[in-house]
């Protein structure tokens, strides 16, 4: 099983990737963790760095992937279908992300990737709070 873990540093995508990890040891699956960002910085390094501290703990039989990709139109929309594109391309047989807690004031200007993955109906998706 390959596990798709989009990252954004925040403690709810930090839940989804321990708990992502959990299930690629328990499934014998690989995780492959990907943060999306508009611009590298030292905090896309400080977000990988924890990815690779929390995979590193983890008893899991093949090689963890990590990978940055750079989105053009930030919001939380285009992030999801850019999730999408990754899922499709690759053939990822489950997504584990975080969703944030937001009012909806803000869910509806900028929408929530973890929906838009989700409402596509592309793929397994699990979604941890």
């Amino acid at each position: 099983m390959h596990i798709l873990i989009p990252i954004d540093g925040s403690n709810a995508s930090k839940r989804a990737l321990d708990f992502a990890i959990e299930m690629a040891v328990q499934m014998d699956g690989t995780p492959h963790v990907v943060h999306f960002t508009n611009k590298t910085t030292d905090a896309t390094d400080a977000i990988l760095d924890d990815a690779r501290v929390r995979l590193a703990s983890a008893d899991i039989a093949d090689e963890p992937e990590l990978t940055t990709l750079t989105v053009d139109v930030w919001n939380a929309d285009r992030v999801g279908k850019e999730i999408l594109d990754v899922v499709e391309s690759h053939g990822y047989d489950h997504v584990v992300m975080g969703h944030h807690e937001d009012g909806t004031v803000e869910r509806a200007i900028f929408g929530s990737a973890a929906e838009t993955v989700l409402r596509a109906e592309a793929v397994p998706v699990t979604i941890v709070p």
